[in-house]
């Protein structure tokens, strides 16, 4: 018997713990506040991210290996943080190991994501979006925000998904799944030039106690003004966000509303999040000059 649903649904494909609350934490917490049902799905558990805490170097890779695991630990509380109470590793917690930084032999190991076949991985998003039903999905643009494997992993097997979802005549392998269902609107993550200069700036004259200060080069998925069509305010959920992203402690380090991966370069948090509008059963604009401020604008249930 299907669950009943709410009348808003969204859908996160993200690569790896962590990216989810830096690019989506407002608005996925904006929205889970707001009653929507959001579901995120993570295609790895980070297994090859680089380790901040010193005490915590043991996890890698070239040691114990325990990365991925606590990394999902890691992703559970953040989800707490901003009330997520759906989140799904794609096909089950390990199915697919982080490929690693752009370039690195281990990228197309066996059991990479970056090895996967796109329409293999596809086929355990299909049974989601076919359960969940979201008008609604979120990815990352062709180049994964800034090139990394699985980011653009991400965008393809999410991309195929949702086509696949729609085919009444497609039966993912792996298990039997609900109606097919064509997602109204699919949005890739992004930030306005402008919103990024203006973030570093105000965080280089404010002070913050990282080593150096990111550039706009340093931030994923930087487009030209003009190229954004939604931004969801969620400052109201700025504090949430943040401590989402304490939360991902292996790879963030937060303070004074400021963070900083393992490079050291101080980031302003931003609550205002950006997206591009990039395809959907739905997708046709009404005003192609406005920048819309809810994701589910005029979008039938």
């Amino acid at each position: 018997m299907s669950r009943e649903l709410p009348t808003r649904r969204l859908l996160l494909v993200h690569a790896h713990p962590d990216d989810e609350t830096i690019t989506t934490g407002a608005t996925m917490a904006r929205y889970a506040a707001e009653g929507a049902l959001v579901t995120l799905v993570t295609c790895t558990r980070g297994e090859e991210g680089e380790i901040i805490p010193p005490a915590l170097a043991h996890l890698g890779p070239e040691r114990d290996d325990g990365l991925g695991a606590h990394r999902a630990g890691e992703l559970a509380a953040a989800m707490r943080e901003l009330g997520v109470t759906d989140h799904r590793f794609l096909g089950g917690p390990g199915r697919f190991r982080d490929s690693g930084m752009s370039g690195l032999d281990r990228n197309g190991r066996p059991g990479t994501f970056w090895s996967a076949g796109v329409d293999e991985a596809a086929a355990l998003l299909v049974p989601v979006i076919r359960e969940v039903r979201p008008q609604v999905l979120v990815t990352y643009d062709p180049r994964g925000g800034y090139g990394h494997p699985d980011h653009i992993q991400a965008h393809r097997v999410a991309t195929r998904a949702a086509v696949l979802a729609a085919d009444a005549a497609y039966e993912p392998a792996e298990a039997s799944a609900p109606e097919p269902w064509a997602v109204a609107r699919i949005y890739w993550t992004c930030v306005a030039r402008t919103a990024a200069e203006k973030g570093l700036a105000e965080l280089a004259a404010a002070g913050h106690p990282f080593p150096g200060t990111a550039t706009v080069a340093d931030l994923p998925g930087v487009v030209d003004d003009g190229e954004v069509t939604a931004a969801v305010a969620g400052g109201a959920y700025a504090a949430p966000k943040a401590r989402a992203m304490a939360a991902h402690a292996t790879q963030i380090t937060v303070a004074d509303g400021s963070f900083a991966l393992s490079n050291g370069l101080g980031q302003p948090i931003l609550t205002t999040e950006q997206f591009r509008l990039a395809g959907g059963a739905d997708a046709a604009r009404r005003d192609p000059g406005a920048v819309e401020t809810d994701l589910f604008a005029e979008v039938a249930a």
